[in-house]
């Protein structure tokens, strides 16, 4: 893998999306309602190198769009403790 490859990033996060969502909700988000989040959510293609520079600079690395649901729930357990 080059820093110079294309990769998918959401804009806003995916991480962000979802909190907001869960948020509205005031409860817990669904498999089903994750996944249309992330199908929905707007994304672009950057260079590896400048999503990790965005990443750097918003202080944490989004959610990979192909584990979402596995990752939701771990994150959303950590922010819940």
């Amino acid at each position: 893998m080059s820093e110079d490859d294309l990769v998918i990033t959401f804009i806003p996060a995916l991480i962000t999306l979802l909190v907001a969502a869960e948020r509205s909700k005031a409860s817990p988000l669904t498999e089903a309602e994750v996944l249309e989040i992330r199908d929905n959510g707007v994304c672009m293609m950057l260079k590896r190198s400048d999503r990790d520079a965005v990443a750097e600079r918003r202080g944490y690395a989004d959610l990979d769009a192909g584990q979402i649901w596995e990752q939701w729930r771990a994150v959303r357990t950590q922010l819940n403790e």
